[in-house]
C-alpha cells in the first residue's frame, strides 16, 4: 500500500511563520492596550460576560451616587429648619419669661407694661422672619410653594399644603419639608397670632386673658418642639441612607474594579514575556526562512 504524505514547500512554511508572527504581534498589542488604558475590557468582544457585570454594576454606582446626593441635599433641607426651629424655641421661652413678669403687671405701672408688650411684639416679628427662612432659595416653611415667603409680615401663612420628598434609596423616600402650619400652628393657636394676643393683653392690663393666652403659647411651644423632634429624626435618618449609599457604592467600585481592571504587575510580567516570545519567534524564523538563490537573483 502506497503512503502518500503531504508536501511541505517553501512557501507554506513562509506563509505559517508569518502567520504565528502576526498572532504573536496581536497578543502583544492586546497586551500593551491593556497596559494604556489600565482596563482589562476595551471592547465588548473582549469579554461578553464581562461586560454585561460592569454595565449593571456601573448603573448601581450612579444610583448610588445619586441617592447620596439626594440625601445631601435633604440634609442641607433638614439642617436648616433644625437651626431654625431651635432658635424659634429659644425666643419663644423669652416671650413666655416676658409674659409671666406681664401678669404681675399689679406692681408695675403702664409704662413697664407697654415696653413688655413692645418687647414681646418684637419677639414676634424675628418669629415671622425665621417663619421665611430659605434653603436653595425657596423658604423651608412654605411647603411646595415656588413664593418668595411663606409668612406675609402681618403672620398669615402664605405658602400651601404641599411636600417636598427625596428619594435616598431603592423604594426609599424621605420627606424633607414641613409646613408653616405644622411647625407655628394655624388659627387661634398660631404662635404668632397668640404672641400678639398676649402682647395685647398685658398692655390692656387684662390679667385673666394673659393666663389664658399663656396656656395657648405655651401648647404652641409644645408644638414647635414635636417638630423639631421630627425634624431631628428625618435628618439622622437621611444621614444613615447617604452612609448606607456611600457603603454601597464603595463595594461596587470594587467589584467593578475586579471586573475592569488590569492586575499591573501581572500584566507587566505578561508584556515582558511576549516580548521575550516574539524576540524568540523573530530569531526562530530566521532560521527557518533561509534565503535561496533565487532569492539572491531577484
Amino acid at each position: 500500500m502506497a503512503i502518500s504524505g503531504g508536501r511541505v514547500t517553501e512557501g507554506s512554511i513562509h506563509t505559517r511563520v508569518l502567520a504565528n508572527l502576526q498572532r504573536n504581534i496581536a497578543k502583544g498589542e492586546k497586551i500593551q492596550e491593556q497596559l494604556s488604558s489600565g482596563k482589562q475590557i476595551n471592547r465588548p468582544s473582549d469579554s461578553p460576560t464581562g461586560t454585561v457585570s460592569s454595565l449593571q454594576l456601573r448603573g448601581e454606582a450612579r444610583a448610588s451616587q445619586q441617592y447620596a446626593r439626594n440625601a445631601d441635599d435633604g440634609i442641607g433641607w433638614l439642617g436648616t429648619m433644625d437651626d431654625t426651629l431651635m432658635s424659634v424655641s429659644s425666643r419663644t421661652i423669652a416671650a413666655r419669661d416676658l409674659v409671666v413678669r406681664g401678669l404681675n403687671q399689679g406692681a408695675l405701672d403702664p409704662t413697664a407694661s407697654d415696653a413688655i408688650a413692645t418687647e414681646i411684639e418684637q419677639i414676634r416679628a424675628q418669629l415671622i422672619s425665621y417663619g421665611n427662612t430659605k434653603y436653595m432659595d425657596r423658604p423651608v416653611f412654605g411647603g411646595s410653594t415656588t413664593g418668595e415667603v411663606a409668612y406675609d409680615p402681618s403672620g398669615a401663612y402664605a405658602g400651601d399644603g404641599g411636600s417636598t420628598s427625596r428619594t435616598v434609596g431603592a423604594g426609599s423616600k424621605v420627606r424633607i419639608d414641613t409646613t408653616g402650619p405644622e411647625a407655628f400652628g394655624s388659627g387661634d393657636t398660631q404662635l404668632f397670632k397668640v404672641l400678639q394676643d398676649v402682647a395685647d393683653s398685658i398692655r390692656a392690663g387684662d390679667a385673666t386673658t394673659t393666663a389664658e393666652n399663656l396656656k395657648k403659647l405655651d401648647a404652641a411651644h409644645n408644638l414647635v418642639k414635636t417638630t423639631l423632634s421630627d425634624v431631628g429624626a428625618r435628618y439622622n435618618r437621611l444621614e444613615q441612607m447617604k452612609q448606607s449609599a456611600q457603603d454601597r457604592l464603595l463595594t461596587v467600585t470594587t467589584q467593578l474594579s475586579d471586573i475592569e481592571d488590569v492586575d499591573l504587575p501581572k500584566t507587566i510580567m505578561e508584556m515582558q514575556l511576549q516580548q521575550t516570545s516574539y524576540q524568540a519567534a523573530l530569531a526562530a524564523s530566521a532560521k527557518v526562512i533561509q534565503p535561496s538563490l533565487i532569492d539572491f537573483l531577484r
